[in-house]
């Protein structure tokens, strides 16, 4: 399965259960927040990297793609 690092411009708890909230209602993904560095891994062999990074935007935090882990 594909796994994907994404940085998320994550300052506190609330940054990272936004971030697991909106990826939790995409289907087929396992992910890992790393909130003290900032970062994503997401495992997702159904959504494109476009896709996962347009979800995380929807928390509203800077957001860029790292590239596959």
């Amino acid at each position: 399965m594909p796994k994907h690092e994404f940085s998320v411009d994550m300052t506190c708890e609330g940054c990272s259960n936004a971030v697991s909230r909106v990826l939790s209602k995409l289907e087929g993904v396992q992910f890992d927040v790393d909130l003290p560095n900032k970062k994503v891994c997401i495992n997702s062999s159904e959504h494109s990297v476009d896709t996962l990074l347009e979800t995380l935007k929807r928390t509203g935090r800077a957001v860029s793609y790292l590239g596959p882990k």
